[in-house]
C-alpha cells in the first residue's frame, strides 16, 4: 500500500532544497506551496516571471496535484493559456510519480521560449516598420503609380472641379452682364440723359444763348475763292494770287 503522505513529505523537502529562494510553504494540511520560475534574461536584461502554486490532493501522486497561477510579470494572457496547457499536459503524463520538479522545469523552459518570442516579436516589428518607412519614402519620390482605375477616379474628380469652376464663372459673368448696361440701354432706361448736359449747364449757371443772326449774316460776306485764282497751286502753300 502506497503511502502518500511520505512521499509528500520527501519531495516537499527536496523542493525546499532546490528552489531555496522562491519556495514558500502556504500551508501543511492539506500540503500547499509556491515556487516562483523566472525566465532567463533575453534582450535588455528583460525577463518574464510566474509564480505556480501547487496543492497535493490525497492521493497524490497516483493523482495531479491542484496548480495555478499565483502570480506573473510581463507575460500577455495567450502566455498564461498556455502555461496552465502545459501544466495539464505534464501532469498527466507523469502520473504515479512525484512530478513537481517536472512541471516546474517544464515552465521555466517555456518561460524561455516566452522570451525568445519577444525578442523576435520585436526585431519583426522593427523590421516591418523599416520597411513602411522605406516604402513611404519610395512613395514620395516616385508617387503613385498609375492605373486605370485610379487615372479614371482622378479624372472623374478633375472633371467635376473643371464643371464647377466653370459654372462659378458663368454665373460670375451673368451677374456681371446684369449690372453694366451698354450706352444705348442707359438712354432707353433713361430719357433724362438726352438733356442731362444742357440740365447741367443750366444748374451750374451758365445760360448758353445763341445768336442765329450771327450765321444769317455770313451769306454777305465776301469770301475769296483761292480755287478762282489761275495762279493758285495747291502743292505750294507760299503761292499767291498776286506777285
Amino acid at each position: 500500500m502506497t503511502d502518500y503522505g511520505e512521499e509528500q513529505r520527501n519531495e516537499l523537502e527536496a523542493l525546499e532544497s532546490i528552489y531555496p529562494d522562491s519556495f514558500t510553504v502556504l500551508s501543511e494540511s492539506p500540503p500547499s506551496f509556491t515556487i516562483t520560475v523566472t525566465s532567463e534574461a533575453g534582450e535588455n536584461d528583460e525577463t518574464v516571471q510566474t509564480t505556480l502554486k501547487f496543492t497535493y490532493s490525497e492521493k497524490y501522486p497516483d493523482e495531479a496535484p491542484l496548480y495555478e497561477i499565483f502570480s506573473q510579470e510581463n507575460l500577455e494572457d495567450n502566455d498564461v493559456s498556455d502555461i496552465l496547457k502545459l501544466l495539464s499536459l505534464q501532469a498527466e503524463e507523469n502520473l504515479g510519480m512525484v512530478m513537481i520538479f517536472t512541471l516546474v522545469t517544464a515552465v521555466q523552459e517555456k518561460l524561455n521560449e516566452i522570451v525568445d518570442q519577444i525578442k523576435t516579436r520585436r526585431e519583426e516589428e522593427k523590421k516591418q516598420k523599416e520597411k513602411e518607412a522605406e516604402e513611404a519614402e519610395k512613395q514620395l519620390f516616385h508617387g503613385t503609380p498609375v492605373t486605370i482605375e485610379n487615372f479614371l477616379s482622378w479624372k472623374a474628380k478633375f472633371d467635376a472641379e473643371l464643371l464647377e469652376i466653370k459654372k462659378k464663372r458663368m454665373k460670375e459673368e451673368e451677374q456681371a452682364g446684369k449690372s453694366k448696361l451698354s450706352g444705348k440701354q442707359l438712354f432707353e432706361t433713361d430719357h433724362n440723359l438726352d438733356t442731362s448736359d444742357i440740365q447741367f449747364l443750366e444748374d451750374a449757371g451758365n445760360n448758353v444763348e445763341v445768336d442765329e443772326s450771327l450765321f444769317q449774316e455770313m451769306d454777305d460776306l465776301e469770301l475769296e475763292d483761292d480755287e478762282d485764282d489761275p495762279d493758285y497751286n495747291p502743292a505750294d502753300p507760299g503761292s499767291d494770287s498776286t506777285d
